[in-house]
């Protein structure tokens, strides 16, 4: 069994001001999605500038953020937010949903390229390569919130997370940080590397999200608050998988 480290999920604090761990990764994934973005877009035939994707950004962020938590608040606790609204902003304590917040990032793409004049597929195949740093550095944030934790284990690896009970768990947020995350990206910069059909880049992200996740979420303890949602073994990430997977199959499958 492994040690879960102790940690301290305020970095500092000034005053009533605290710089939060969880928050500093979001920030990371977006810094590592903009350098990333920023080099694409001075490579031959990107198609983009280096400004356009300084433009992004701001919408990347807003839709990052409005959709991940008006995700989470829909989908996995809609109950306990509508008695508590006040807790609705309250980001800082955790609380986002990836499903939504691909669905902010969708939007966001679909404002920038009505303002641009891009097609929406189009921008989608640029950004989808750039999104996996920010899933890997969010699982992390998790990791370090001790939150999201794992079912219970008897493997060698299983951690006991605080408030999680006395049992070892799977430490299912490195497994998301690593399979989400840095697999994927590895996956979508190698397929993006060579020219591709419109619509490819970005369903190959969606599927490949989609299948990780699923697999993963066998090792994930289901929200205490949901349980199983569908067939007593399906979670309400599974559930949300499916249409991911649905659409990036046929986003694929259409392309070629």
């Amino acid at each position: 069994m492994l040690h879960y480290p102790d940690f301290d999920p305020i970095i500092f604090s000034v005053g009533p001001f605290q710089a939060r761990w969880y928050g500093m990764m979001y920030v990371f994934g977006v810094v590592a999605g903009w350098l990333l973005g920023r080099w694409r877009a001075s490579r031959p035939g990107s198609g983009w500038t280096g400004p356009q994707m300084d433009d992004f950004v701001t919408y990347l962020i807003l839709g990052i953020i409005l959709g991940g938590r008006l995700g989470y608040v829909l989908f996995y606790n809609p109950g306990y937010y509508f008695s508590h609204p006040s807790e609705v902003v309250a980001i800082w304590n955790g609380g986002m949903s990836f499903h939504g917040g691909v669905l902010g990032v969708i939007l966001a793409c679909w404002l920038f390229a009505r303002k641009t004049g891009k097609h929406l597929l189009d921008v989608g195949d640029f950004v989808a390569p750039l999104v996996p740093p920010g899933i890997m550095f969010g699982r992390l944030g998790n990791f370090i919130n001790g939150e999201l934790w794992g079912r219970v284990t008897d493997g060698w690896w299983g951690m006991v997370f605080p408030g999680a009970g006395s049992l070892p768990r799977h430490p299912s947020q490195l497994y998301e940080s690593a399979l989400e995350g840095l697999a994927l990206f590895a996956l979508l910069w190698w397929y993006s590397s060579k020219p591709r059909p419109r619509g490819a880049v970005g369903g190959m992200f969606l599927l490949g999200y989609g299948v990780a996740r699923f697999i993963v979420e066998f090792a994930r303890q289901p929200d205490a608050q949901l349980g199983f949602v569908a067939m007593n073994w399906m979670s309400m990430g599974q559930v949300l998988c499916l249409p991911m997977m649905l659409l990036g199959g046929w986003l694929v499958f259409r392309s070629r």
